[in-house]
């Protein structure tokens, strides 16, 4: 009998609420802003990206109308990459231990700290 591979959480340098560019598939070149992260799936889902239509069912007790619905898809974390606040390009994120002893998350092209304020 076959074995059954456990799920795995995967360490992803993106947090919800970064700012992020897609460069790879159908929506290459957009930015948008992380609004979920799944390290076990190793997805994001990014504002305004990956769009789909949604085909729903009204229901009145949960207030939803009901129709064709515009909203986003996860998309594979390596489909997207960082946004760099400090060079204003993508890059990949690295990570590096403080003097405090805090560990943060750096940029590859500028070794700068990579703080948006959201965790």
């Amino acid at each position: 009998m076959r074995e059954r591979k456990l799920p795995v959480k995967h360490i992803m340098g993106i947090r919800h609420g970064d700012n992020v560019k897609v460069v790879a598939g159908r929506d290459k070149g957009k930015t948008g802003r992380v609004l979920t992260v799944d390290p076990w799936k190793n997805r994001v889902t990014v504002e305004h990206a990956n769009m789909i239509k949604r085909h729903t069912r009204p229901n009145p007790q949960k207030n939803i109308k009901g129709g064709i619905i515009d909203k986003e898809a996860p998309i594979h974390v390596s489909n997207v990459m960082l946004l760099c606040p400090n060079c204003e390009k993508h890059t990949r994120a690295g990570f590096t231990t403080l003097s405090d002893g805090s560990k943060t998350r750096i940029c590859r092209r500028c070794e700068k700290t990579m703080e948006f304020g959201n965790d």
